[in-house]
């Protein structure tokens, strides 16, 4: 029985989280085969631990997760130099970038599969069958070539995240040791990550998770989540949590029994969530989260434009002003809201996209005059390719095209697309993405993050003194002055970096 690498590839936002996606692959498969971890994050060398373990001839098998932007610096050329060193190693795929971008993932000869969501059942499954010899077109959340022919086989239902096999911590730390992946936070000075559900039951036309769980969603229960950060915290000292669940607030009743449950370990924590479903909750349940650790939330805000949300399939009760009105009662429990707009969306007229890119700039300022301790995360629309959707037919009818070879994905305007700050969309003209990201400068010179802890009050002040006249003129051409500082101080962008300091 050949054995298994499962490969987590380098990412810019992920050196200190621990890899819960091949993690969690391992556990499907832990006891069946053996298996070892290899983390692009950690490794000085990633190729030559594989090509070391390759070239035993003990290994017969890599398994890849892969998301869009700086991990495609590793997994297409690794990948690539293992079909050709290798040929007989059967490559499989996991993660979004190939669930969303089968066709330039599956046609390229050096990938033989594609797992298509959760391998929790997929992945040992096809493990049997190429070891066996028996057929695998009846295995489900399965994407491979049969010919010229590209076989997807159905989606198989989420599973009970309860009745999974247990995450192989101690397997891991054996190759990695834990404390490497507990990194210093606003949160705190040993913040783990942890992800307790899959999916989400909305259909946000912008997101690359939809495509993949199709409104689905499954959580642990509030005691296994406790039970396995409860582990983390007596065993390797984590003193903080972020939880990468794609909507870890989907129950109500789930957050209120586990806040209730993490209230004596006095840990922080973050996760992400829907400004709808939130602003359900009761108050209740909202100081108890506070008094049991909830320092952030990360919330979808999106747009300024009603109509907007509307095309973009951002379901449930979302609205403009809900939004506004949200951040000023969450304002009450000290949880500080962290509202995420994308702007550039594509629109009739270039008149059209100006004006919106004006409006949402407009009210990003009015939230923060509700509560200014909302922190604004500012993306470039970058197209996902939800097939059918409105926005969608407006993307592609405006002649943008993904690129139809894998290798195409290794130019660098590819690499950074999945970042969100280097569209390639014809209808953002230069000045236009321009503006926006002068916005972004000025906004974080105004209002720095709190997750930035290395920034002293007096390095706050004077962002804030240089930025006051630009912000509240609306200058926002060429903010030199501002980038000047921002980069002797190596203010962080969360949304590309992270929250963890080196």
């Amino acid at each position: 029985m050949k054995k298994v690498i499962l490969f987590n590839p380098k990412s810019a936002r992920a050196k200190h989280r621990i890899p819960n996606s091949i993690l969690q692959v391992g556990a499907s498969i832990h006891g069946k085969f053996e298996y070892v971890f290899i983390d692009g994050n950690l490794e000085s060398d990633p190729w030559q631990a594989i090509y070391k373990h390759l070239s035993t001839g003990e290994f017969g098998y890599f398994g890849c997760t892969v998301m869009p932007g700086p991990q495609l610096k590793q997994a297409i050329p690794f990948t690539l130099r293992i079909k050709e060193q290798f040929p007989n190693v059967i490559t499989i795929w996991g993660g979004y970038f190939p669930a969303n971008q089968y066709k330039s993932v599956i046609n390229s000869p050096a990938v033989d599969f594609i797992v298509n969501g959760p391998g929790d059942q997929t992945f040992p499954e096809l493990l049997h069958a190429l070891e066996t010899g028996s057929p695998f077109d009846q295995i489900k959340n399965l994407i491979f070539k049969q010919g010229n022919e590209i076989i997807k086989t159905p989606q198989a239902n989420l599973l009970d995240q309860d009745l999974l096999p247990q995450l192989p911590y101690e397997y891991l730390h054996q190759m990695y040791p834990l404390s490497r992946y507990l990194g210093k936070t606003f949160l705190g000075k040993r913040t783990a990550s942890y992800h307790s559900s899959m999916g989400c039951p909305f259909t946000c036309s912008f997101c690359a998770v939809v495509p993949i769980y199709k409104a689905r969603w499954k959580g642990k229960s509030a005691d296994l989540i406790y039970k396995d950060i409860k582990y983390l915290i007596d065993q390797h000292g984590a003193d903080a949590m972020e939880f990468h669940d794609n909507n870890f607030f989907v129950s109500e009743k789930r957050v209120a029994e586990f806040s209730r449950l993490i209230q004596k370990e006095k840990i922080s924590w973050w996760g992400e969530g829907r400004i709808d479903t939130v602003d359900k909750y009761s108050d209740e349940t909202l100081a108890l989260m506070r008094s049991a650790g909830c320092r952030m939330i990360f919330f979808g805000a999106e747009t300024s434009n009603d109509e907007l949300l509307k095309t973009m399939d951002k379901g449930g009760t979302q609205t403009t002003e809900q939004m506004k009105q949200f951040a000023a009662r969450i304002k009450k429990f000290d949880i500080i809201p962290e509202y995420s707009f994308v702007l550039g969306f594509p629109a009739e007229t270039p008149e059209k996209v100006q004006a919106q890119i004006d409006r949402d700039i407009s009210y990003i300022k009015e939230i923060k005059e509700i509560n200014p301790q909302t922190e604004i995360i500012i993306y470039v629309y970058s197209p996902v390719a939800t097939e059918g959707s409105e926005l969608y037919k407006q993307v592609t009818a405006s002649g943008f095209r993904f690129p139809e070879q894998l290798e195409d994905w290794l130019a660098p305007e590819w690499q950074n697309f999945d970042l969100r700050k280097n569209p390639l969309t014809p209808w953002l003209t230069p000045e236009m993405v321009d503006q926006i990201l002068g916005f972004e400068t000025v906004l974080n010179a105004q209002f720095p993050t709190v997750s930035d802890f290395r920034l002293t009050p007096t390095k706050r002040k004077i962002m804030r003194m240089l930025s006051n006249f630009r912000y509240k003129n609306n200058l926002y051409r060429l903010p030199l002055e501002l980038k000047v500082f921002q980069r002797l101080w190596k203010y962080r962008q969360p949304e590309i970096e992270g929250f963890v300091m080196e």
